[in-house]
């Protein structure tokens, strides 16, 4: 009699980013408004102006001490997670743009995993080279790098072109 195995478990779906990241995002992108400086500013003159019903008192300065410290708590946390996710995705195009561009160091994508040690000797070495290359433009010099690059990909107007009718186009 044959066996019958358990049928396969659905695999679960990516289904996008997690609440907490939503909420993030969404929190994030309003916390930089101008409508929430104006609340932020209203609680402020509320909390003021309700100083002398209160007489001033430790309760009175607690609320709004204890308001904005548990505001700023939460607020690190939530744009932090956002801060996270967004330098993880320009990481993900940069290393696309690394990988796709003929000439490019492939060995470069995905920096971030070496050590603090290989990322300075790394950092160091590009220094250098724009060092250099910054000196070879001070001086002008048309075997420099970077002057042929520009030169090579700066466009040029109609005038500049050469007539394809002409007789020196042909000899081009």
């Amino acid at each position: 009699m044959p066996t019958r195995s358990a049928p396969d478990k659905p695999q679960a779906q990516h289904t996008g980013p997690s609440l907490f990241s939503r909420f993030a995002r969404w929190i994030s992108g309003h916390a930089g408004k101008p409508s929430a400086f104006i609340l932020a500013a209203l609680v402020i003159v509320v909390w003021a102006v309700t100083g002398p019903m209160f007489h001033f008192s430790d309760t009175w300065q607690l609320v709004i001490n204890t308001g904005t410290t548990i505001v700023t708590f939460l607020m690190v946390f939530l744009i932090q997670n956002t801060q996270n996710r967004e330098s993880q995705a320009l990481h993900v195009k940069l290393d696309e743009l690394i990988r796709a561009m003929s000439g490019a160091n492939n060995s470069l994508i995905d920096l971030d995993e070496l050590t603090d040690e290989e990322l300075s000797r790394i950092q160091k070495h590009y220094a250098d080279l724009a060092r250099k290359s910054k000196d070879e433009l001070r001086e002008l010099k048309d075997d420099s790098r970077t002057i042929a690059t520009v030169a090579k990909k700066k466009p040029r107007s109609r005038e500049e072109r050469p007539d394809p009718k002409s007789p020196s186009a042909e000899r081009a």
